[in-house]
C-alpha cells in the first residue's frame, strides 16, 4: 500500500473569497444564567427533540481540575451532534463532510459572570472548510439548529463573531491509503488499531466514534463499504485555548473521517486543520497558537506513520 497526501488548495481560494464578505464564522449566543437554570443537559434535550441527535455531551471542568488543578469556568462543555435527516444527504453528496459530522457546540460560563455562552460554526464557515460552494444542505441544517438553540435559550442574545482572519494554510488535510487489491476490512482493522495505539503517547483521546453508514443504511451503505468518524480531543489544547478564546470550543473535539467508497480501491482519512481555530476565532495568544500548531504537527505525524 502507498500513501498520498493531498493539499486542498482550492479550499484556500474559497476561504479568501468568503473572507471578503466580512462575515464571522460563528454564531454566538449569550443568555442570562445567574441561577444556573440553563444547562448543557437542557440544551441536549431540546436538540434531540428538534431533529438532531446529540452524540457527545462532555463536561470538561472536572477534567481540567484533574489534570491542571484549576479552572476559570463554572461551565465548560463540549457537545457534538448531527442532523437526523440531513447528515446522510451531506455525506453522500460531499464525502469530505464527515469532518463536520458530527459538528461541535461549545457551552461555557466563567466563574465570575452570570452569563452562559454558546458557540457554533455557521453554514458558510462549514462550506469554507469543506471547500464547497453550494450550501443548500448546510443552510437547512443551520436553519433547524438556530431555531432549536433559540428555543433552548429563550432569553439569549445572538450575534455573529467578528470577521475571520485571513489564512493561507489548507483548512483540511486528507490522506489516501491505496489498497492495491488488499481486503478493505483487513486494512481498516490494521489502520484503526495503529491509530488508536499512536494517539495516547501524544496525548490525544478518542472521545467518541460513529459508524456514519447507520445514519441511512440504504443511502450511505450503497455508496461506501464503510464510513467512520472519530471525535478526537487533546485536553491541553482545549484548556490552553479556552483561557483566551473559549468560543473556539465550537471546534472541539475535532472530527476525523475514515471511509472507503465502493467504487475506489483506497481508504481516505481526513481532518480539519487547526488553522480553522486560529483564523475563525482570531486567536492571537502565542501560547494558544503554539499548542494548536504542535497538535497539528503531532496529528499529521501519526497519520503519516500509520499510512506508510
Amino acid at each position: 500500500m502507498s500513501k498520498v497526501k493531498k493539499i486542498a488548495t482550492y479550499m484556500m481560494l474559497l476561504f479568501f473569497s468568503i473572507s471578503l464578505q466580512a462575515q464571522g464564522d460563528m454564531h454566538l449566543f449569550s443568555v442570562p444564567n445567574k441561577s444556573g437554570a440553563v444547562t448543557p443537559k437542557k440544551i441536549e434535550q431540546v436538540l434531540n427533540k428538534s431533529g438532531f441527535v446529540v452524540d457527545l455531551n462532555s463536561e470538561m471542568n472536572s477534567k481540567f481540575l484533574k489534570q491542571f488543578k484549576k479552572t476559570k469556568f463554572k461551565v465548560f462543555t463540549l457537545m457534538t451532534f448531527h442532523h437526523a435527516k440531513y447528515a446522510s444527504e451531506l455525506i453522500t453528496k460531499y464525502p469530505q463532510s464527515g469532518i463536520l459530522t458530527p459538528m461541535g457546540l461549545g457551552i461555557y460560563q466563567n466563574k465570575d459572570e452570570d452569563t452562559l455562552h454558546v458557540s457554533v460554526l455557521s453554514a458558510q464557515a462549514q462550506a469554507k472548510i469543506l471547500g464547497i460552494k453550494e450550501t443548500k444542505i448546510l443552510k437547512s441544517i443551520e436553519k433547524d439548529l438556530l431555531k432549536a438553540l433559540k428555543k433552548a435559550l429563550p432569553n439569549a442574545k445572538m450575534h455573529e463573531s467578528k470577521e475571520s482572519a485571513h489564512e493561507s494554510h489548507e483548512l483540511m488535510t486528507t490522506y489516501e491509503l491505496d489498497l492495491d487489491g488488499e481486503d478493505a476490512d483487513d486494512a481498516k482493522d490494521e489502520l484503526t488499531m495503529n491509530l488508536e495505539g499512536a494517539f495516547q503517547p501524544f496525548g490525544f483521546v478518542i472521545a467518541g466514534t460513529q459508524d456514519v453508514t447507520f445514519l441511512d443504511e440504504d443511502k450511505i451503505a450503497e455508496m461506501y463499504d464503510f464510513y467512520d468518524t472519530y471525535s478526537i480531543c487533546k485536553l491541553k489544547v482545549i484548556y490552553t485555548v479556552a483561557l483566551t478564546n473559549p468560543d473556539a470550543s465550537a471546534f472541539a473535539p475535532c472530527t476525523t473521517m475514515l471511509y472507503k467508497k465502493k467504487s475506489e480501491d483506497k481508504i481516505v482519512i481526513g481532518f480539519p486543520s487547526v488553522y480553522n481555530w486560529i483564523s475563525s476565532v482570531n486567536i492571537v495568544s502565542k501560547e494558544a497558537k503554539d499548542v494548536l500548531l504542535k497538535a497539528e504537527h503531532d496529528f499529521e505525524s501519526i497519520l503519516k506513520d500509520v499510512t506508510e
